[in-house]
């Protein structure tokens, strides 16, 4: 039996080396120029790859703000379905430029994307019965038989245009298989809104009667003209004809672009190249394997054995999150990079639980078997807990967000679910099979150490507090007076409030890295600006420079530097404002993804703990770290773009994770709670019980950040410095803010129960 186990740890051993091997040859291989293996099909954004640049231009009389930023943010809508980080942003009074990553045909983008134009749904007949449309010819495609008989403006005037494209909410292609038939049928999924609802159930309700059809038209023609079976009342219709799925796709295409409240025609289109350069890549992997290496060698100093199972896991952790990208076809751009890169540091957590149980279990002088099956189980609960409430996190901005909230928790998600996995799956077959083969001196599993005294945090909570209070308060102090120095709240970057993009065509083609190294730094000292934006047009002498919007000053300094040093023709120089590529709604739907988000992880924390006050706490401390960082933002003046975004929302999950270790451990304490035990003793023991996974696992994700901020780029570097605040805020508050939320909460409580008995 003994030589079983033995052979099959040996095997166990064996398949994980050969599974790290794989992971690191097909991800490492993907890499770089002549990318091979699978990670040369992860998408990655403008700041790594580049894309395709496309500029409408708005027909007609120049638009109002509302119908721009409604056409912007339906766009913005439409664009994600290529890449979560597309970015669609305003461009001086008529304009609107898409940006999409990854893409090097801009051509098949308008086409997929559809030339946006006027759309209509067009009655049959008038209210006098006479034809609105005339069948001419008989090519076999029905739309394409269809002219108008009357001009637009004359149907609009009686009334038999039935919708327009804003009554439009969704249009989607759909394949579903026929009973009747075993046939598959490609068809248009349409949905209404309020508005277009009431009109279209009228308007099916009168040609059902009639036997007429409803023709669509599109910019100048008829893209569809399908009979109608049924009166039509819940705002969802269903185009069917003999079409393939492609076809299907096209015209459902074809009624979300022509949705628009604007008419727009292609002004121009240009493949951009990366906004960073190799090295800013380089760099980031660079600062990646290292900090690994830190965390792996930290590891196996501390836990010894169960600390080399963990590092070994880290690595098939790395391989599996970067072969999931290019499963799930999520867009990577460089602080997506930073983000696996933390995910490293934070997926050490589940550990680093489970082998602080291993050592308590130890302590009490159990035998290694008995200690590894009591550390797994005894840990399950927290690590499940803190994982879930994030994933519901992720899982809601995930659905309700847009944009680069939506791309970070794809991330996130993935990164959730892949640490779990090697934890309690990976981790877990190494350590026993470590065991089989003959491993078993206590000595090799961690030194038991006698448990220490329970530091009284509790006594000093009215600290605590006071110092989370003044920290916060000093920050919202300083936006004031940031405001009254008419300097605004925060630092806002370009993503959040605009600026100035200017096109500079030089008499050379220079390379990413010669911009940055030479002509960055003077723009930054003529403009001010320490965020200078740089784009590449592929095949020519062009880049184009965002900056934060420029004064006319400004401008002549940027202009006076282009033409002295790099004998830039002024003529050809172009300068236009730019709007936020963070819109308004874009915004309103974060913070409505955050707070659904906040909210379901309050329920569940309630559900799990069956104790509001657990639930609650926890979201105080969320609110604590974040208004604290947030203090950081505003007094150091770090630019709030969308790495604020991603830095804020990492913040959120690492700090309910940290919490929820704590309370479970408080959890399990009051169910063997000694009789004549005070509270706040059995709190103190808890938290002092859990202080070292609190210290090691915010110390490993410190080093992570740190290694980032010292070798990453500038855009990395904004990223990683208020993070190291969020980290070490996030330790803080769980060891020392958390606990005594609960038992203040609690022994009042039952403090009003007992004196509303007497």
């Amino acid at each position: 039996m003994n030589n079983m186990k033995k052979s099959r740890g040996v095997l166990n051993l064996i398949l994980i080396a050969v599974l790290i091997a794989v992971l690191g040859f097909t991800t490492v291989s993907g890499w770089g120029k002549g990318k091979s293996g699978a990670a040369k099909n992860i998408n990655l954004g403008l700041d790594l790859e580049g894309g395709v640049s496309i500029t409408y231009q708005v027909k007609g009389e120049t638009p109002s703000e509302k119908d721009m930023a409604d056409t912007i943010y339906k766009l913005q809508k439409r664009v994600e379905q290529y890449s979560t980080e597309a970015t669609v942003y305003q461009e001086g009074d008529d304009r609107i430029s898409i940006e999409i990553p990854g893409v090097s045909d801009a051509n098949k983008i308008l086409d997929e994307l559809g030339q946006p134009g006027s759309l209509y749904f067009i009655s049959e007949k008038d209210s006098k019965g006479e034809l609105n449309y005339l069948q001419v010819g008989n090519t076999g495609d029905t739309a394409k038989d269809f002219v108008l008989n009357k001009s637009i403006e004359e149907l609009q005037k009686d009334g038999s245009v039935v919708l327009t494209g804003t009554d439009i909410k969704s249009a989607d292609a759909e394949s579903y298989s026929d009973q009747r038939t075993n046939e598959t049928k490609n068809v248009v999924s349409l949905e209404l809104n309020k508005e277009g609802t009431e009109k279209f159930a009228t308007a099916t309700k009168e040609a059902k009667e009639a036997g007429e059809s409803i023709g669509i038209y599109y910019d100048g023609g008829f893209v569809s003209v399908p009979n109608v079976n049924a009166e039509i009342k819940d705002g969802r219709a269903m185009i069917e004809g003999k079409m393939s799925f492609e076809e299907a796709d096209k015209l459902a295409s074809t009624i979300r672009i022509g949705g628009l409240n604007l008419e727009l025609e292609e002004l121009r289109s240009n493949v951009v190249g990366a906004q960073l350069g190799e090295a800013a890549i380089k760099t980031s992997l660079i600062a990646g394997a290292i900090g690994l290496a830190v965390v792996c060698i930290f590891m196996c100093f501390v836990y010894l054995l169960p600390g080399l199972a963990s590092s070994i896991a880290l690595l098939s952790y790395t391989g599996l999150v970067l072969v999931l990208l290019n499963a799930f076809d999520i867009t990577l751009t460089l602080p997506g990079i930073a983000g696996i890169i933390l995910g490293i540091g934070m997926a050490v957590d589940a550990n680093v639980i489970i082998f602080a149980r291993v050592k308590e279990e130890l302590s009490d002088g159990k035998s290694v078997r008995s200690s590894l099956n009591a550390g797994f189980k005894k840990a399950m609960s927290a690590i499940l807990d803190g994982n879930i409430t994030t994933l519901i996190a992720a899982a809601v901005l995930w659905g309700l967000g847009s944009g680069t909230v939506k791309g970070f928790a794809q991330t996130l998600a993935l990164g959730i679910v892949v640490s779990m996995f090697t934890a309690l799956v990976i981790t877990r077959v190494i350590i026993y099979s470590f065991y089989a083969v003959g491993i078993r001196s206590q000595k090799a599993y961690g030194h038991p150490k006698k448990e220490r005294e329970p530091i009284n945090f509790l006594g000093k909570r009215k600290m605590f507090l006071g110092i989370s209070i003044a920290v916060i308060l000093v920050g919202f102090v300083v936006m004031g007076v940031n405001v009254s120095r008419g300097v605004g709240a925060l630092n806002y970057s370009l993503e959040f409030k605009g600026g100035t993009s200017t096109n500079i065509t030089f008499t050379e083609d220079y390379t990413l890295e010669e911009i940055d190294q030479n002509i960055v730094p003077l723009i930054e000292d003529a403009t001010g600006d320490k965020n200078v934006q740089v784009q590449k047009v592929e095949g020519t002498n062009e880049v184009i420079f965002k900056t934060q919007t420029l004064d006319l000053d400004k401008r002549e300094a940027f202009n006076k530097i282009m033409v002295d040093n790099f004998h830039v023709d002024e003529k050809t120089i172009t300068t236009e404002n730019i709007s936020s590529t963070v819109s308004n709604e874009m915004r309103q739907d974060a913070i409505v993804a955050v707070l659904i988000a906040t909210i379901c992880m309050l329920l569940y924390i309630w559900f799990r703990f069956k104790d509001i006050r657990f639930a609650t706490s926890a979201v105080v401390a969320l609110v604590h770290d974040v208004l604290v960082v947030l203090t950081f933002y505003v007094v150091v003046r770090v630019s709030v773009g969308n790495t604020f975004i991603a830095c804020m929302l990492t913040i959120v999950g690492y700090s309910i994770n940290a919490t929820i270790v704590i309370f479970d451990r408080i959890r399990e304490e009051l169910k063997i709670k000694k009789r004549g035990e005070s509270l706040d003793l059995l709190v103190n023991r808890c938290i002092t019980r859990t202080l070292t996974r609190s210290i090691y696992t915010s110390l490993t994700t410190f080093i992570m950040v740190v290694i980032l901020y010292v070798l990453g780029v500038s855009s990395i570097k904004e990223f990683a410095l208020p993070l190291m605040v969020g980290i070490i805020c996030g330790a803080y508050s769980s060891v020392c803010i958390t606990g005594a939320l609960w038992y203040i909460m609690k022994t009042r409580l039952e403090k009003q129960g007992r004196e509303a008995v007497k």
